[in-house]
């Protein structure tokens, strides 16, 4: 059980909740423990077919907590074996959150309110991204004279213009949801948390009813695509395909759309366990 979130599972949809309100979803070093232990738990069990990532009270994470700053890590980085500790802790926030490119099922973010410094690279590493009205993007660290380091600079280029990224980066410059949307990178506006909730519900209950190895050979292919060239990327894909080809699911799926009925599907084979 974590102290920074919940988890709930519904009809092979699971609702991961941060649950740190009063602070506004800061995220604590245990979060950076336990966050990416959950992901590949529920990746393991194959019975996920979608996860949305939302948060309690009025703002979807505000970054970092600062307790986190007072880690020895972060504290004295004089020497060479002190640097190379800050070093391994960054890398280990980092794989955090590429986790949820890893999984085998879309991530859907369901922001409201503050979406900011490590909120928002969370948010970017994500699959889909719905917002109320009232939510905001930032890349806070410069605020507080740090870079961001845990994903933002990389992952907001392929997301956000260029431009748009750069005077964030530099300014702090808040982005706001319609502006967000605007530019590609939230889906959907909604009035407020409820209705964002609803809308990620929705995304999610369609992505569950598909095939799921077809939606995890899409993701993987997505992903490669984004930090390979075209020709590398067809290769990879026809090896994919081949890969997870399953022609009694495509007979079936074939057959129910001629039927007008819902096609059903295999859950994904469980991950071995060592």
């Amino acid at each position: 059980m974590s102290q920074s979130f919940h988890l709930r599972e519904t009809n092979a949809i699971a609702v991961l909740t941060l649950c740190r309100a009063q602070a506004s979803n800061a995220l604590t070093l245990e979060f950076w423990r336990s966050f990416p232990a959950a992901l590949r738990e529920l990746d393991a069990t194959g019975r996920i077919r979608a996860l949305i990532i939302a948060g309690e009270g009025r703002n979807f994470c505000a970054g970092m907590d600062f307790s986190v700053f007072t880690n020895p890590a972060m504290q004295d980085t004089e020497s060479p074996a002190q640097r190379s500790h800050f070093y391994h802790l960054a890398r280990l926030m980092q794989d955090a959150l590429t986790c949820i490119e890893r999984m085998r099922f879309p991530v859907i973010a369901a922001i409201q309110g503050a979406c900011v410094g490590a909120g928002l690279e969370l948010a970017a590493a994500c699959d889909l991204r719905f917002a109320a009205e009232d939510a905001y993007f930032k890349i806070a660290e410069i605020d507080i004279g740090m870079m961001a380091d845990v994903g933002s600079l990389q992952r907001l280029p392929k997301l956000l213009p260029d431009a748009v990224v750069k005077q964030m980066a530099y300014t702090g410059l808040s982005l706001s949801a319609a502006r967000a949307a605007h530019f590609g990178f939230v889906n959907e506006i909604a009035a407020d948390g409820a209705g964002v909730m609803a809308q990620a519900q929705q995304a999610a209950a369609a992505i569950a009813a598909r095939a799921p190895l077809a939606i995890a050979g899409s993701k993987d292919s997505l992903l490669y695509a984004r930090d390979h060239g075209v020709a590398a990327a067809l290769e990879r894909a026809a090896w994919v395909q081949a890969a997870i080809w399953n022609t009694a699911e495509i007979k079936s799926a074939i057959a129910a759309r001629m039927s007008k009925s819902e096609a059903t599907y295999e859950d994904l084979p469980a991950l071995p366990r060592i």
